[in-house]
């Protein structure tokens, strides 16, 4: 039986390879209290279906948009895609998403919602009420393997909003966003 032991050359370059992975981590995830046995973690990518699993929702092919409230959780989803085309999206769904640093979060609700809608005050009113609102951004809708996962941001709470349909919200995350993916969420925002 052949050990690495046995090959000092094939064991140094295979602990220096393990030293550079190690020393290129540029996340750590974070674990996530939804209140329920929940698999996601902060900071990891989902798919769609992944998301809604975790939220024991098995029907994902009749929501439309990017924005979802599970009830029995007490929990709003926000889907996020930061770099929306006029191909794939019409003029009513191209929402001016971005960060603004590494806590808040300018997003924008869906056109149909009023400042005064029950859904509205349920965003803004989520902590009284004990709802959750979670962000699940991705930069595109498609990538090299086909549909975009999404990177979970965690969750995140109400600041301030302007406007009514749409109406324009500025979160706080929980935790920050990390650095590399600043720049993609923040790139809308300065261009």
């Amino acid at each position: 039986m052949f050990t690495l032991k046995q090959n000092p050359i094939l064991l140094d370059e295979i602990t220096e390879i393990l030293q550079y992975r190690f020393d290129h981590i540029d996340f750590i995830d974070k674990t996530f209290n939804a209140g329920f046995a929940c698999p996601l973690d902060v900071y990891c990518h989902y798919s769609r279906d992944q998301i809604f699993a975790a939220y024991d929702y098995y029907k994902p092919n009749t929501i439309r948009q990017g924005v979802f409230y599970v009830e029995d959780k007490k929990t709003d989803i926000f889907m996020i895609t930061l770099n929306k085309s006029e191909k794939a999206y019409s003029p009513s769904t191209m929402y001016n998403d971005y960060s603004m640093n590494e806590y808040l979060f300018h997003w924008q609700s869906q056109s149909t919602t009023s400042d005064t809608s029950p859904t509205a005050n349920r965003y803004f009113h989520h902590k009284e009420t004990g709802n959750k609102i979670l962000l699940f951004v991705r930069e595109n809708k498609k990538d090299i393997s086909g549909t975009a996962p999404y990177i979970f941001l965690g969750t995140a709470n109400y600041v301030s909003h302007t406007g009514s349909k749409p109406i324009d919200i500025i979160w706080r995350l929980d935790n920050p966003i990390p650095a590399r993916l600043l720049s993609a969420t923040n790139k809308l925002a300065l261009g």
